[in-house]
């Protein structure tokens, strides 16, 4: 699959925002830099898949909880309560994208390094609940 060129910029402008903000919390709940995380994260995902689906994307009944923590964690950081709002944020993006955790998981077992390390005995069994695999009782 290509990448028009807008997706590539917004691949960009997603993970820009992905480690302003993890610059941001690393500084402890930096307000600006979790801000401009947030602007460049939203951004990045608009270009990636679009206006009108990322709007349906959030406006689905079933994601509304997780839309108004994500949103209403983002309103929080602009608002100069960053601790507080990542975590109505973070709750919020567990909500909306935690369909796609299983999907990420398995692709990173697939990889040379990342698999070997999540196969280990201990992390096997806290990626398995994370993806949401069974594992049957022998």
């Amino acid at each position: 699959m290509w990448l028009s060129d807008a997706q590539k910029i917004g691949v960009a402008l997603t993970t820009f925002g992905a480690l302003f903000m993890l610059l941001g919390v690393m500084l402890f709940f930096d307000g600006a830099l979790l801000a401009l995380g947030n602007i460049l994260f939203i951004s990045g995902l608009t270009l990636i898949i679009g206006p009108h689906k990322t709007f349906y994307f959030f406006a689905r009944k079933q994601k509304i909880r997780g839309t108004v923590c994500f949103l209403g964690g983002i309103l929080l950081v602009f608002f100069k309560w960053p601790f507080i709002g990542m975590v109505v944020e973070t709750f919020g993006f567990l909500n909306l994208f935690g369909d796609f955790f299983p999907v990420v998981i398995t692709f990173l077992r697939q990889l040379p390094f990342i698999g070997t390390l999540l196969s280990l005995p201990y992390i096997r069994g806290v990626v398995d609940r994370i993806a949401g695999s069974r594992t049957s009782a022998v």
